[in-house]
């Protein structure tokens, strides 16, 4: 954008900012009685324009602070739901600049959406949290619990198929940091949710592969008595591709045949790609037939 455009809508905005606080001081004063709601919905109208000239700056942490400005004055209206959509704002404008601010924002629009009972909202807002703690703060234990709270909200209004979606980010995430008990629980019960499924049951297998390889990590013997498991719970399971690359590795891994441990993996490899999360599973499983030489799986 013209440089001078952006700072033309900066100097507006700055000056309806300027504005808006007046009509909030005015709104205080003797005549409150008469017009101060007035001038503190005009205020709100105010703020919100001075936060979209921001926005067209690209000056998000101003744009943050204009929205944050208009959602409290919404507060005091007693307008929740549009303080709320206003933190929500805020939030997604300080997610280009201050990520921690921007998780303010969203956690008080959760707290007046739960309180409104909008918890299919609330837990949208949760994952835009735990996606700002992935990839911006990288704290993988808070994404974690921003995940399961999205979850917990999604299963209580029935919206069984995003509560799984968050739930194996959980799984996944849990197994990276070797929480395996945790990981093994939930692909099972994603497993077991959706294996009966007709829409859903071709990846009712993946997530009792996954399942299986958190095991195999803790102990082999684990590993056969749930593969055994799930064979019997979900017959098709047999015939995958998935279940016939287990056996041959716990085969390999009985033998402590490191060889024949890589061969089956290639094997798989060629057909269906191995992406990041099961290349690191099958890594750490091999390390446990080599001892502590670092292995690749190629």
């Amino acid at each position: 954008m013209d440089a001078s455009v952006a700072g033309e809508k900066e100097r507006e905005a700055v000056q309806l900012m300027a504005e808006a606080e007046k009509r909030v001081k005015a709104s205080h004063s003797f005549l409150r009685g008469l017009f101060g709601g007035n001038r503190v919905e005009e205020a709100c109208e105010m703020y919100t324009r001075a936060a979209n000239m921001f926005k067209i700056a690209k000056n998000w942490s101003a744009a943050g602070n204009a929205f944050c400005q208009a959602a409290k004055l919404h507060m005091q209206l007693q307008s929740k739901h549009d303080a709320a959509t206003c933190f929500v704002d805020a939030g997604n404008a300080y997610k280009k600049a201050d990520p921690q601010e921007a998780i303010n924002c969203l956690n008080t629009s959760i707290d007046i959406y739960t309180d409104m009972g909008r918890f299919t909202i609330a837990a949208k807002h949760h994952i835009t949290i735990a996606e700002i703690y992935e990839s911006e703060l990288v704290d993988i234990e808070k994404a974690i619990a921003h995940y399961e709270q999205a979850a917990d909200y999604y299963k209580g209004e029935e919206s069984n198929s995003s509560a799984n979606k968050c739930l194996l980010k959980v799984a996944g995430y849990a197994a990276q940091l070797e929480q395996y008990p945790k990981a093994i629980e939930m692909f099972e019960q994603i497993g077991t949710s959706t294996m009966d499924n007709p829409l859903l049951k071709h990846s009712a297998k993946d997530y009792f592969f996954k399942a299986a390889l958190c095991h195999f990590i803790v102990d082999e013997l684990n590993a056969k008595l749930a593969l055994e498991k799930y064979e019997e719970m979900f017959p098709a399971f047999t015939d995958s591709r998935e279940c016939k690359l287990l056996k041959k590795l716990l085969e390999a891994h009985e033998e402590q045949n490191c060889e024949a441990y890589t061969e089956a993996v290639k094997e798989f490899d060629s057909i269906s790609r191995l992406d990041q999360w099961l290349t690191t599973m099958l890594l750490r499983i091999k390390k446990s037939i080599q001892g502590d030489n670092e292995g690749d799986l190629k």
